[in-house]
This record gives structure tokens, C-alpha cells and sequence, in this order.
């Protein structure tokens, strides 16, 4: 088979940034776009986040509650979502309109024209093909070029002109090199459009600096940016974008190699590592692998597609992760009104960006996400104390530049969505499945389920004598309304009592496992962080959860309550979470609840198979993992095919809508899917004195039929444990174990029973098996 695609070339001329090819290095985002007539450069820093007004404190509805229950518990869904509009705006004003947290904008655009022919005004459509004009994205360097051949109008000298960029891990600069007989002008401007709040811009005298400065910053926001360049000669310019407050990391731009290759080895070797950690070879042909992107995006979906999507994808994720994680769009803007401001959505689009991460071999970028809550805990916990009266942290549906859940509506009721602290706790715990580092478990990833509990444990209602079943009211299944009532606010949603339990038995699992390891290193048992509640009390509020529902047409209910009717055409698949991880073994090992779980995700499925679906690509992203966690191989396939024909440009970055909207969430979560149908794991229980946890991995659980033959190299498994290869056949398969530490390890195999395996630390053990 040939070898697996590992970047793009693409013929398309554009003067939209939003179709610009992507380089970066997590901090600082470019994006490189122009034609012959010009080049365009448009530079962005993962922390220029526009200052649109102070925060506001979160509304006290926590006085209002008893209220609002009861207009729940009467049926009356769109009162209550009303009452906490209008209690919010007479408390505080500033409610009176939507408020968006701080958008993501774009620091600068760098022009590089030529100095005879056509201005910048304007870029013309794709030239002759005579020009031989293409762009590429190599993903194993990140380095963008684009190339054309021509005569430079001054000099009548012909020859390929060469424009290449990177943006550098190992020196935190911007790279540009210009070869070829053109010459160039260079400028910096200011990105196109109005911004929503005063901006001031100064340029300075060479044009080739850049200060911005925001005078209504308040407390906690950016103040300004600044962009320096260094011009080292006609052919080299190096650029840096920093934010008020936030030095780089790199030396100053003085002291740096003046050369491109050189700065370009230090950086590859960084890259380089991180996107080639996973290989997919999906038997894709060689012609397919050759194509333009245009060429392989007009043609029907098939292996070489998904094969160079799961590429693009990794690329542009790892790309966008820096000391914080991606936005809605990675670490990249041109513009200063992003759709839903470019921020951090926690309840789908940022756990999509983020989910082949782990699986995918690089589990150190999912610090970032860490690290951006750890720094808003105080908001968290002012979320939970005002809105409900609660200790622990509740997060927001949306966070940029503070933690303070400011955004919502009579329709869009998101102070209902409580279940944000118990799902990324999950992306906590798995965080310490996948690496095993049992210090983060026990200074990072504890304290935040800790917290989290707490306030389920406040929040939750289990009757007035705490022996009923427990209740969550209000509740919130993200962005849907039930058939039967068209509100948005609800009762008792299938996502919260899931995430809820997930969270509680993964509490348990990390309390053990922490009281194991350091029991064994020290012989004295962990005191934890501060108040904790009570192992006795999570494990009341998880004996009372209630079971899932199964709806008279026979799918997993989306809400447990009986009295909220499903609606099935929606983006949102949020009560297929029990499958998207560790498969809930209440739905798994229970057949009418297994089989209701597949009838929900067809259902969906046949609505995104129809005209209405335009929207959200990363709802396929969760039915796909939710397929894929039931072994619904075709299912899961037919969502890959959807993804990969619907969302994404010629640039290979995808789209929210279809051919609409720069987004990076279907960039992690298409390989993600890939991922869950070539591997599932999960981690066993802990046993004191019995070393590390068990694992179980599952090979190839969801394999369609369309790909026959197959490999894939370094996907990571819960434990850790690594396999670093995964090969197959119409006949055959094959697999390469590896675990850092002694380890019983049960391998499900698509055909007859599991083998039990005893990995020895650091030493490959191969698996061969006929299917």
C-alpha cells in the first residue's frame, strides 16, 4: 500500500481569509492566503481576546429557585427560562440584551505585493493554469507555501517565485521566506471590518510594526497587542504578535538565526514529533492520495478522503494548541465579530476539538484545557453560589476571557446546563487513564471532581427525606426542546444524569487509585484538598440516580422525565453521552437498553441523512462516537461520510455549516471517530496491592466493510498503554502492545472471545489473529 498523505495542495486563489491555509504554534496562528497579485498574511495570538465590556456577576437566582421549580414541576418550561431573563435584568441591567463573551479577533495582517502589476486592492480570480499556481500545507512541518512561475515586470526575469511560512514551537516567531524573481513591498495593516468596541491602531513609520491599544479594557482583559517584525534582508522577515501581559516565551527577535532552515530544523523536530505520532493507512490509491483538495472534495466521500481529513484534522489541532486550547476557531481570526465570539463552547464544540487528542498519541495538549479552568476556579465557584446556592463549580456554556456565566436567554436558558463541571471531569480522569500520572491525579484532576460533586451534591434533590429518586431541576439537554413543549428548559435530562454518574464512579475509581499508590510509596493515606464531600454521600447520590427511560417509539429517551417527548431533528446528540467514552455498562450489558441506544443514533442519523441537517457538523462527531461505543460499524461509517462531505474546504480546515463558518471542531472530532472505530479501551477497576489497573482494549469494534485492508500506528489506549500498530486484512490481524508498566491487559477481538495478556513494562507483545 502506498504511504498514508501527510499534507495539501490546492489550486484555489482567495482574498477570504476564512478559506486561508493554517500554521501555528498554539500561542500565535497565521493565515496565508492571497494569490500572485499579493500575498496575505493574517496573524493572530491564542489570548487577543477583544474587550467588549466588564464582566458582569452571575444572576442570584439562586433567590428565585424554590420558584422556579415550581413552575418546572407544573409544566410550565418556558416560565421559568422567562422568569430567569427577567429576574436577571432587573437585578442587573446589563442583562437586559444578550451579553458574548470576549471574541477572539485577529492582531494584523501582513501584505506582501509585488512592486510592479496589481495592488492589494484587490486579488483577481484563479489565474491561467499556464501560472502553475498552487498552495501547500505540509503537516509533518507545518510550513505553508504558495508558487506560481512568472516573469517580475522590472527585471523580465522568469522563474518560480516561493512564498513559505511557519510559525515556530521552538523560537515563538512567525517565518516568512520570499524566493524567486519577484520583489516585494511589505506591509502591515490593520484586519478588515469595524470593531464592535474602539480600537486604536498605530503603525509605525516602515510599516512594518504594529501597536494596538484598547481603551475600555477592564480588570482581567487584554489591554493591547503588539506585532514587531524583523526584516532580515529581501528574502527573510520574521513577526511577532504579543499580548499586554503575556511575554513570549521566544528570544527577541534579534537574537534569532537569520536563516529559515535553521529556524525551521528547530521547530520541525517539536512539530514533527506531536502530528507524527499517529499514522492511518486506510488502503486509499495512489491517485486519490495525489489529488488537489479540489479534485478529492468534488468527487463522492471514500478511503482517501478520510484518510487526508484525519491528517488535516490532527494538523490543524495540534497547530492550535498552545498554553491554552483551540477555539471555535483554533487559534486563528481575520476578523473581530467571530461567530459565537470564537470562544470556548464547553457544551460540545470544545470537548469535539479536543477528543482524538489522547487517543491519538499526544495526551500532553490537553493540558491547556486544565489549565484554563484551574485559572477561572473562583468564577466557577460565584457561578454555583449565585445561580443555585451551591457550593463546588459550575462552569458556562461560554468562557473566553473569565469564567462568569454572563450568556443566555429566555430561549437559550443556559443557566439551566449544569452538567459542564461533571463532563470535563470526565476529560480530568482520562487525562490520568491515558498517561497514568498519578501527581495529576492527585493535585489537578481530584480537587476538580471534588468540586464538582460538591455541587451535585447541593444541587441534586432526592426528595424531602433523601430517600426518593434524584432529581435535576432545572435541566438542560444542550440547544434542544422537547416535541411537546418547543421550550429548551426542561427536567431531568438523560446528558445530566449521565455525566452525573460518570462522574461519581469516576470520583470513586480515582479516590482508590490515589489511596493505592501513595498508600504504597508512603504508607500514609491522602487527606485531599480542603472540605471534600463525602464518599458516603456520592455514593447515596449515585444509588439514586434514575435509569434510563426508554421512549414509547422505543429509543434511549433524551429526557428521563416521561412528560418530555423526544425530538429527534436536532444537531445536538447530547443524551448519547454514556457512549462517547467509557461505554456506560448500564446500557451496554443491558439488551432493551442497548438496542433503544442504537434505535436513537439511526433516528438521528436519518435526519442528518436529509435536507434540513446543514448545521453543527460536530453533532455527527458525537453520534459517530456513540455508534462506534455500540459497534455500529456502518452507522458509525455513514457519519464519517457525512462529516467528511459536507464540512470542509479546500484548505482541509472544516466547517460549522456546511461550506460556512472557519470552525475547528469536526478537525478533532472526525479523527476521533475514526479513532473509536479502530480501538476502544477501558480501564478496570483498582485492587490494593494488585498494581496497576487492568485494561481493555477492544480492536477494531466498529470496522466498516469499506475498509478491507488496513493499519494504523500509535493510538494510545486507557492504562496507558500503546498500540503501535494495529494492522489488517480480509483475514488477518496483527497488533504491536506496549505498556510503561506491568499490566493484565483483556484484548477484544471482532471474532470469538478476548485473550488475556500480561504486558511486561516497556516490552512490545504482537497479537496475531484470523477475523
Amino acid at each position: 500500500m502506498d504511504l498514508p498523505v501527510n499534507g495539501l495542495v490546492s489550486t484555489t486563489v482567495t482574498d477570504d481569509w476564512e478559506h486561508a491555509l493554517v500554521t501555528g504554534n498554539g500561542r500565535q496562528g497565521a493565515l496565508c492566503y492571497g494569490g500572485p497579485a499579493g500575498i496575505r498574511i493574517t496573524v493572530s495570538h491564542e489570548r487577543l481576546f477583544l474587550p467588549l465590556g466588564p464582566p458582569l456577576d452571575p444572576p442570584p437566582t439562586a433567590r428565585i429557585l424554590a420558584e422556579l421549580r415550581a413552575q418546572l414541576a407544573a409544566g410550565r418550561y418556558q416560565e421559568a427560562a422567562d422568569r430567569v431573563a427577567t429576574f436577571a435584568a432587573e437585578v442587573e441591567p446589563g442583562y437586559a440584551t444578550t451579553r458574548w463573551v470576549d471574541p477572539l479577533v485577529g492582531a494584523a495582517t501582513l501584505f506582501c505585493t509585488p512592486t510592479t502589476g496589481t495592488s492589494t486592492a484587490g486579488i483577481p480570480p484563479l489565474p491561467n493554469p499556464a501560472d502553475g499556481y498552487r498552495r501547500r500545507t505540509d503537516f509533518a512541518t507545518g510550513v505553508v507555501t504558495q508558487s506560481w512561475r512568472g516573469v517580475d515586470g522590472e527585471t523580465g526575469v522568469d522563474g518560480e517565485t516561493e512564498v513559505a511560512a511557519f510559525v515556530s514551537r521552538a523560537h515563538d516567531v512567525l517565518v516568512v521566506r520570499l524566493t524567486g524573481p519577484t520583489r516585494w513591498r511589505m506591509r502591515l495593516g490593520p484586519i478588515g471590518g469595524e470593531p464592535p468596541v474602539p480600537v486604536e491602531v498605530r503603525i509605525t513609520a516602515d510599516g512594518l510594526g504594529l501597536r494596538a491599544h484598547f481603551p475600555t479594557a477592564g480588570t482581567g482583559q487584554a489591554t493591547g497587542y503588539t506585532v514587531r517584525t524583523r526584516l532580515v534582508d529581501d528574502t527573510l522577515l520574521l513577526l511577532r504578535t504579543t499580548v499586554d501581559g503575556v511575554p513570549s516565551p521566544g528570544p527577541e527577535l534579534a537574537e534569532l538565526p537569520a536563516d529559515f532552515d535553521t529556524l525551521l530544523a528547530a521547530h520541525a523536530r517539536r512539530h514533527g514529533d506531536l502530528v507524527g505520532r499517529v499514522r492511518l493507512d486506510l488502503g486509499g490509491t495512489r491517485a486519490g492520495r495525489a489529488a488537489d483538495t479540489e479534485d478529492l472534495l468534488a468527487a463522492a466521500p471514500g478511503t482517501a478522503l478520510v484518510e487526508r481529513l484525519f491528517a488535516a484534522g490532527r494538523y490543524a489541532t495540534v497547530s492550535a494548541c498552545g498554553g491554552l486550547p483551540p477555539t471555535l476557531q483554533g487559534v486563528w481570526s481575520g476578523t473581530y465579530r467571530p461567530a459565537w465570539s470564537s470562544g470556548y463552547t464547553l457544551n460540545g464544540n470544545l470537548p469535539a476539538a479536543l477528543a482524538a487528542l489522547s487517543v491519538t498519541g499526544t495526551p500532553e495538549l490537553m493540558t491547556p484545557l486544565f489549565d484554563l479552568l484551574d485559572s477561572v476556579t473562583d468564577d466557577l465557584r460565584d457561578n454555583a453560589r449565585r445561580l443555585y446556592g451551591a457550593g463546588g463549580v459550575l462552569t458556562p456554556t461560554h468562557l473566553t476571557s473569565h469564567g462568569r456565566q454572563n450568556h443566555f436567554g429566555p430561549v437559550w436558558c443556559q443557566t439551566f446546563w449544569t452538567a459542564g463541571a461533571a463532563w470535563l471531569s470526565r476529560l480530568y480522569y482520562d487525562h490520568w487513564c491515558y498517561t497514568g500520572d498519578d501527581r495529576f491525579l492527585r493535585d489537578r484532576a481530584l480537587p476538580f471532581l471534588r468540586r464538582a460533586a460538591e455541587f451535585y451534591l447541593d444541587f441534586v434533590t432526592t426528595g424531602p427525606d433523601g430517600d426518593g429518586p434524584a432529581r435535576f431541576a432545572p435541566s438542560y439537554s444542550p440547544e434542544n426542546a422537547p416535541a411537546n413543549t418547543g421550550s429548551q428548559a426542561g427536567v431531568d435530562a438523560t446528558a445530566d444524569v449521565a455525566a452525573v454518574g460518570d462522574l461519581l464512579r469516576n470520583l470513586s475509581a480515582a479516590t482508590a487509585a490515589l489511596r493505592t499508590a501513595e498508600t504504597a510509596e508512603t504508607g500514609v493515606e491522602p487527606t485531599g484538598e480542603g472540605v471534600e464531600p463525602t464518599e458516603e454521600r456520592c455514593r447515596a447520590l449515585l444509588a439514586a440516580l434514575p435509569g434510563y427511560r426508554i421512549a414509547p417509539t422505543g429509543e434511549l429517551a433524551e429526557w428521563i422525565a416521561p412528560e418530555l417527548s423526544d425530538n429527534h431533528a436536532h444537531r445536538h446528540a447530547s443524551h448519547l453521552y454514556p457512549l462517547w467514552y467509557e461505554p456506560d455498562p448500564t446500557i451496554t450489558a443491558d439488551p432493551r437498553l442497548r438496542r433503544a441506544a442504537a434505535l436513537a443514533i439511526r433516528r438521528r442519523l436519518a435526519w442528518w441523512q436529509g435536507a434540513e441537517s446543514d448545521e453543527m457538523g460536530y453533532g455527527l462527531a458525537q453520534l459517530g462516537l456513540a455508534a462506534a461505543g455500540l459497534g455500529l460499524a456502518e452507522e458509525a461509517y455513514q457519519t464519517l461520510l457525512l462529516m467528511a462531505g459536507r464540512y470542509w474546504r479546500p484548505n482541509l480546515v472544516s466547517t460549522h455549516n456546511r461550506n460556512a463558518i472557519f470552525n475547528v471542531d469536526l478537525c478533532g472530532g472526525l479523527p476521533a471517530v475514526v479513532a473509536a472505530m479502530l480501538l476502544r479501551s477501558t480501564l478496570g477497576p483498582v485492587r490494593a496491592g494488585a498494581g496497576a489497573p487492568p485494561s481493555r482494549l477492544d480492536l477494531l469494534p466498529a470496522l466498516p466493510r469499506a475498509w478491507r485492508r488496513g493499519s494504523v500506528t500509535g493510538l494510545l489506549a486507557r492504562g496507558p498503554v500503546t498500540v503501535a500498530r494495529l494492522a489488517w486484512t480480509p483475514t488477518d490481524v496483527e497488533a504491536d502492545l506496549v505498556s510503561p508498566v506491568d499490566r493484565s491487559v483483556t484484548v477484544g477481538l471482532p471474532v470469538g472471545g478476548p485473550v488475556h495478556v500480561e504486558l511486561v513494562a516497556g516490552r512490545s507483545y504482537r497479537l496475531r489473529f484470523r477475523r
